[in-house]
């Protein structure tokens, strides 16, 4: 499959601060691919990059073919861009900074009469006006007089308008409420169905969890896991809760078992016993069943690992530090 996004071995300091620190991405043309990682993990400076306003000072970088940093221009016209705190020229209106940014997008063809003439401003002017109007958007108001919720919808729709070929979406949610979140996915979804690219930043593991087809974790500027939830989840922990007509012999010792709890009910009608809930690996849970099965199963309960489940496991240690990466992640 064609790569829209691909980087290798990046590094980027800021005097001893290492931003970057071998970091390595790509992302297939046409998905929606999630970007983790709290704040100071390199996730901002890795976009920075990639829209060619940060030179990078080894590795590579490209995007849609090109150099971000050579080629910015061009790139510019076919990337959209959504940060997560949207600043406004003041006494635009909402309706002249969208159409703007599609001019921008359209580098001037559609005033001179070239190539994409047919469009205004590199904007599709229907879905311009359905995004407004599904965005609850008011488009006649001044930038200084915008929410920031408000000033968020300008841009997404500026960017979801646009015809470009990437999104680069960094908590492009942020001052929205869950109705208009909903609107958000559901746009991501059909631009993903146009065929469009999308690397998605976000601070709300449920909503990667939703939209994306693979993630990639970065920890201190490296990446230090990718793939789709359903190869990730093979790499961690399942949850499994079981009643058990006789007791759970040997389950404690069995490779694989983690934070074993045996809860003895008594003997109740059905002739459960006990129950148990642990996690285990997921290489493991063939052999774990079988030893079940062997202490009478009567109800159980299997769960995979969450995305949060996943992120978290690469932060655990500062978790338990108490420190403050994990706490800029939420549900």
């Amino acid at each position: 499959m064609t790569k829209a996004i691909s980087v290798a071995g990046l590094h980027k300091s800021f005097g001893r601060t290492h931003a970057l620190d071998g970091l390595d991405l790509e992302v297939e043309a046409g998905e929606v691919h999630g970007f983790l990682g709290p704040n100071g993990s390199g996730k901002s400076t890795t976009i920075r990059v990639l829209l060619g306003l940060l030179r990078a000072d080894s590795g590579t970088a490209r995007m849609l073919d090109m150099d971000p940093w050579a080629d910015a221009v061009e790139l510019h016209r076919r990337v959209a861009y959504v940060p997560g705190d949207v600043t406004l020229w003041r006494n635009l209106s909402g309706g002249e900074v969208i159409d703007l940014y599609g001019r921008l997008h359209d580098g001037g063809r559609a005033r001179r009469g070239g190539p994409g003439g047919g469009r205004t401003g590199g904007l599709d002017p229907a879905r311009r006006a359905e995004l407004v109007e599904r965005f609850e958007l008011d488009p006649t108001k001044k930038g200084r007089t915008y929410s920031k919720g408000n000033r968020q919808k300008v841009a997404l729709v500026a960017a979801f308008a646009s015809d470009v070929d990437v999104l680069i979406l960094d908590e492009p949610t942020s001052g929205l409420d869950p109705l208009m979140e909903e609107v958000f996915q559901k746009c991501v979804r059909e631009e993903r169905d146009r065929g469009r690219t999308i690397l998605l930043s976000s601070h709300i593991l449920s909503e990667v969890e939703e939209l994306c087809d693979r993630v990639s974790i970065i920890r201190k500027g490296r990446t230090v896991e990718s793939g789709s939830l359903a190869d990730l989840r093979h790499l961690t922990r399942t949850s499994v809760t079981a009643e058990l007509t006789g007791p759970p012999n040997g389950l404690a010792s069995l490779p694989g078992v983690h934070e074993l709890d045996v809860q003895d009910t008594g003997v109740r009608q059905d002739g459960v016993r006990c129950r148990v809930r642990f996690h285990v690996e997921s290489d493991k849970l063939n052999a774990v069943l079988r030893s079940l099965t062997d202490s009478g199963v009567r109800s159980l309960t299997s769960t995979p690992p969450t995305l949060e489940e996943l992120f978290l496991r690469h932060y655990q240690d500062d978790v338990r530090a108490g420190g403050s990466e994990e706490g800029a992640m939420t549900r």
